[in-house]
């Protein structure tokens, strides 16, 4: 019982994720999430990413999908996308510290910070959950 709730909320969390990053991404290239004053290196940085984020967010939409109809995997799938987002959070983090984006605004500091957090947190969150092995 523990199991299949953890599982489905992992799922869950995973959907709004991989939704979420495909959000971003829309509202980066049609409202423009960019900061006012960014770094020169900021956009060339920014445009290498669409493509990786795209099938990152496939697959963990993929994997939400398999958990919640509990096949086995849908954990694979899951452990492979949390070291995805762990990788994603944590070059975000470097970039933004080393070129001071969190310092721009509130509004950037909070949102980076926010999806750098996310992506690192709920990714180690995965790898730990995914990795119990239910109770008997």
């Amino acid at each position: 019982m523990i199991e299949t709730k953890r599982l489905k909320t992992i799922a869950v969390l995973e959907l709004l994720t991989g939704i979420g990053i495909i959000l971003f991404w829309i509202g980066f290239f049609t409202i423009g999430l960019a900061p006012e004053n960014p770094p020169q290196c900021y956009f060339a940085y920014e445009h290498s990413f669409p493509l990786p984020d795209i099938i990152l967010s496939i697959a963990i939409l993929a994997s939400g999908i398999l958990l919640l109809k509990n096949k086995e995997s849908g954990r694979t799938l899951s452990f492979v996308c949390s070291g995805g987002l762990m990788f994603l959070g944590l070059l975000d983090f470097s970039f933004n510290i080393q070129n001071g984006i969190y310092m721009t605004s509130t509004l950037d500091l909070v949102l980076n910070a926010f999806i750098n957090v996310w992506c690192v947190g709920f990714g180690v969150a995965i790898a730990v959950l995914i990795s119990r092995k239910p109770v008997a």
